[in-house]
């Protein structure tokens, strides 16, 4: 018993002794660390100034003892994070969990920007390695449970062997990181160089966020006021989809602006056909006017739709003969406008909002070509208006001159170009959708002359139809043409034999002829077709009475 009790104390006392000696091992371990530490912290800052301002990394996040960095760069695809940790390694397991904590902020960073993929960089500053065996722990890259999306390589720079670890750091990124420490270092000089990096992070965020913050939208408020205005005043005196309204409100309508009504190239910027084409217009002008307006101030913003919203009716002028209206256009400009913001800014476009704006843009794109009666000439006319409006004003406070000169000359080459073609070739401009439609305003204004001079060049072409026939038949009976007027009403009747309008009106000839048998013929044409038409059986009895007599 006693043999026991004396090898339970003489245990204790030898583990009082090494616990002793440990302490000892470690407050001089402490001792050397401080002594170090100025080195480790000016490798940590030297670092952070290295990523910030030669290789354009931004701080995500700094923490509050200033010994762990975050810093970001989507553009990297090797290391799109890196992250700056500055303490003393003891045992290598604590470095496997932090690791695997690094890869589980890496991938909420992955999915917060909808990445498919991150590649984080794990970068330890310690005086000393790990005392135990550590290699095997950085050697090979770290990925993350979830689908291997998220991978962390690891690296330690050590003060013993910090030439290997920037070595490994410059290899990983594709850019040389190097640099020699001194023995020591006084706090003035890691203030100055953490300073340094710090104010660099600072001066580029605030530089990027003055870029977004150009002044108040107010033009994007003031455009959906009049359009919404505009919609209602054309619903109280008749209807958006009422062709008649349209034109008359100042629709795009190629006619007209041949015969010289040039304000219809901005006009139909403030139209719409319907109320979903309203809501849609209004809801795009209210998101992308905002960032626009928001990107280049209130003057430049009013520049760009207008001009934008010029282009986009010119190019429909050109390309569609279709009347048309509405704000797409100058919406597709300010597409346009934001591109040109990503050509000038590409890093910070693809960013922020680069990858989302050319979804859009190609989304409303494919959208517009597949679907019938979309006016995609406008649209891409809009596009390109934007970006050369764009490119004339540029960015507030940062004048380049030469550029804009060009951009100003490439655009009034260009609009005056197209304009002096299409003024040149008015027949390319024009199809018989148009005619049709530009002879009905007329006949509805009682000019029945202007519409027979512009149907008459269509009837007597191969495309003629029975519409274009039976409209000019109309024009010619108000202006007592009734021979014309007659075989032109045959013609309609050969194309299209249910057209029981124009049997009524023959019928109607034929009685003025005092061919009542021809009327009886013709007008029972009609009813047979039309039998509901009460106008139709009224002039049936009223033929049968006066062949009665």
């Amino acid at each position: 018993m006693s043999e026991n009790v004396s090898y339970f104390t003489n245990g204790r006392e030898i583990g009082y002794c090494y616990k002793e000696a440990l302490g000892v091992i470690a407050s001089l371990l402490k001792r050397v660390g401080e002594t170090l530490s100025f080195q480790e912290e000016y490798i940590f800052w030297k670092l952070a100034h290295h990523f910030i301002s030669e290789q354009e990394y931004r701080i995500v996040q700094l923490s509050k003892e200033h010994n762990e960095i975050w810093l970001e760069k989507l553009e990297n695809k090797q290391a799109q994070v890196i992250r700056l940790l500055r303490y003393n390694l003891d045992w290598s397991n604590w470095m496997q969990k932090d690791i695997a904590l690094t890869a589980e902020n890496g991938e909420r960073i992955r999915r917060q920007l909808g990445r498919s993929n991150m590649n984080v960089m794990n970068v330890y500053v310690s005086a000393f390695p790990p005392v135990d065996d550590y290699e095997f722990r950085i050697n090979e890259p770290f990925l993350h449970p979830n689908k291997s999306k998220t991978k962390v390589q690891s690296v330690l720079v050590d003060l013993a062997n910090y030439r290997h670890g920037l070595e490994k750091l410059s290899s990983i990124v594709n850019n040389q990181v190097a640099f020699t420490i001194n023995e020591s270092y006084s706090e003035n000089e890691i203030d100055e160089i953490k300073l340094a990096a710090l104010s660099i992070a600072s001066n580029k965020t605030n530089e990027e966020k003055s870029i977004f913050n150009q002044g108040k939208p107010f033009f994007t408020y003031v455009f959906m006021v009049i359009q919404v205005a505009v919609f209602l005043l054309m619903e109280w005196v008749g209807s958006s989809t009422d062709t008649s309204t349209l034109i008359k409100y100042g629709a795009k309508f190629n006619p007209l602006i041949l015969e010289g009504e040039w304000w219809r190239f901005i006009t139909p910027v403030f139209l719409h056909i319907g109320f979903m084409h309203l809501l849609m217009n209004t809801m795009s002008l209210y998101f992308l006017g905002m960032a626009v307006e928001q990107i280049y101030g209130k003057a430049r913003f009013l520049i760009i739709y207008l001009i934008a919203g010029f282009g986009g009716s010119l190019a429909s002028f050109l390309l569609s003969p279709s009347l048309s209206a509405g704000a797409s256009g100058a919406i597709f400009g300010l597409f346009g406008s934001l591109l040109y913001f990503g050509v000038i800014y590409p890093k910070l476009f693809f960013r922020t909002m680069g990858y989302n704006i050319l979804i859009i843009l190609g989304i409303n794109l494919v959208f517009g070509f597949s679907m019938p009666g979309i006016d995609n000439a406008g649209h891409i006319g809009g596009l390109i208006a934007g970006f050369l409006a764009t490119g004339i004003v540029h960015f507030p406070k940062k004048k380049r001159l030469g550029l804009q000169l060009l951009f100003l000359i490439i655009t009034i080459v260009s609009f005056t170009g197209l304009l002096q073609y299409g003024f040149s070739e008015p027949g390319k401009l024009l199809d018989k959708q148009s005619a049709l439609v530009m002879a009905q305003e007329y006949i509805n204004q009682e000019e029945y002359d202007q519409a027979r001079d512009v149907l008459i060049d269509y009837s007597e072409a191969d495309e003629a139809s029975a519409e274009v026939y039976f409209l000019l038949s109309y024009a010619e009976i108000n202006l007592g043409e009734l021979k014309q007027a007659k075989d032109h009403l045959h013609e309609a009747i050969k194309l299209k034999k249910d057209f029981h309008e124009a049997y009524f009106n023959l019928a109607l000839i034929y009685i003025d002829e005092n061919n009542l048998q021809e009327a009886k013929n013709q007008i029972e044409q009609a009813v047979e077709l039309n039998p509901d038409q009460k106008d139709y059986q009224n002039l049936l009895q009223e033929i049968m009475k006066l062949m009665n007599n």
